[in-house]
């Protein structure tokens, strides 16, 4: 074991004692619930135009399926085990 593997096995093990605390400085001025209706608003009509496209045939509808799971990725969000492909 060399002397940097044995400073970081202490070192991880004093992180591992110390409480985490995350900040976003620069998103103080956001109104969070205002952005977020935001992005759900416009993902919504994204999906609403995807759904309401007749001009795609049947052969079609798993194009419209997938840009609708496409878009919820697009949010950090996904299909899951069904879009595991």
């Amino acid at each position: 074991m060399s002397t940097n593997d044995l400073y970081l096995e202490i070192f991880r093990e004093v992180l591992s004692k110390q409480d985490i605390r995350v900040e976003f400085p620069t998103l103080a001025g956001v109104d969070l619930k205002e952005l977020m209706d935001s992005i759900c608003y416009r993902a919504l009509c994204r999906i609403r135009n995807i759904i309401r496209d007749e001009t795609l045939s049947d052969p079609e509808c798993f194009r419209q399926i997938e840009a609708v799971i496409s878009t919820f990725e697009q949010l950090g969000s996904g299909g899951g085990f069904r879009h595991d492909f």
